[in-house]
């Protein structure tokens, strides 16, 4: 009968030792996983998630837009201020104030884009194309005798003239805006190419109807 327990023992241990094997793998198993989990959230610097990395990306694309719709802008504010005294439609003056409502506060983003992304902010008087200043550098720009002559003007002659060079500037800013669109990558200039597009397109077609008038 002695003989008989051994080989139970025998069987009770062996079972006793592989049920603790699994429980063992099982929880070296279970950490392992977790460990993997934990790192693909933050642990790792390099693994930053997509999202932030677009978010913050630029290229090219970008600084050339931003580049070149602060001097765009600018001349649009430009020709807006001189509105106040000198438009005689008060749809002009209305119009003017919100374009220069609009256009200033993206004057000052898109030239702390630029300075977060390390690249020049054009000078309060540098020309468009950072070069002699033809006045149709850039898609829609004045020249500068044209601005002369708008400055000169009064009543309805300027109501007349604002609105048509103000019509081709705007085009040229939807043109711009389109490209950041189709080429850029940072979604914050994106974004405002898209609201470029959409409320000066609109504009176009509100000028226009004033000027068919």
């Amino acid at each position: 009968m002695t003989s008989n327990r051994f080989p139970a023992r025998r069987r009770a241990a062996a079972a006793a030792a592989v049920l603790s094997a699994a429980l063992v793998l099982a929880a070296c198993g279970g950490q392992d996983t977790s460990t993997k989990a934990h790192s693909g959230h933050g642990s790792d610097p390099s693994a930053a998630p997509t999202g932030t990395a677009s978010a913050s990306a630029h290229n090219a694309a970008d600084v050339s837009f931003a580049q070149g719709m602060i001097p765009h802008h600018r001349q649009a504010v430009e020709m807006s201020s001189l509105a106040a005294g000198r438009a005689s439609s008060a749809e002009v003056r209305t119009l003017a104030a919100e374009i220069k409502k609009a256009q200033a506060p993206e004057i000052r983003t898109l030239s702390e884009w630029l300075t977060a992304w390390g690249e020049d902010v054009p000078a309060q008087d540098a020309p468009a194309d950072g070069a002699e200043h033809s006045g149709h550098s850039m898609a829609g720009m004045m020249a500068d005798d044209e601005m002369a002559e708008l400055a000169k003007a009064s009543g309805k002659e300027f109501d007349t003239a604002f609105l048509k060079m103000m019509v081709e500037h705007h085009e040229g800013a939807v043109e711009m805006a389109r490209t950041e669109q189709s080429q850029g990558a940072h979604q914050g200039a994106r974004e405002m190419a898209g609201a470029i597009v959409t409320s000066q397109t609109a504009e176009i077609t509100r000028m226009n109807t004033v000027l068919g008038q």
